[in-house]
């Protein structure tokens, strides 16, 4: 494949994957993000499982990137153990509602 190409493919599929994708409601969203706020909402929260690392805070983050992540973690392709058995639970829906809900300009959730 030339430049040209895989320049094509690496920035139209994506794109192509985004548009097959659910649209997500930022208002369904926010009421399924129970097992979020517990480490993704408090401010500065560290976890000690599987190792003592600081929290991604995720309000704010683009959509695409959350539900990429969400279905990076059910497929296995991300490890995280805690993460795996939440994405698990997740149908494209609910994960499109949750990047919505926490992809949201202006979203602050953290607890301080």
């Amino acid at each position: 494949m030339n430049r040209v190409m895989l320049f094509a493919v690496a920035v139209l599929t994506p794109a192509l994957a985004l548009a097959q994708a659910p649209a997500g409601s930022a208002a369904k969203g926010r009421d399924k993000t129970a097992m979020c706020q517990g480490c993704h909402e408090i401010s500065g929260w560290r976890t000690a499982y599987p190792e003592v690392y600081k929290v991604p805070k995720i309000a704010g983050q683009h959509p695409a990137y959350i539900v990429k992540a969400l279905q990076a973690y059910k497929s296995g392709e991300r490890s995280h153990p805690s993460m795996r058995a939440i994405a698990a639970s997740l149908s494209e829906q609910d994960m499109a509602d949750i990047a919505a809900y926490y992809g949201q300009s202006g979203l602050t959730t953290a607890v301080k």
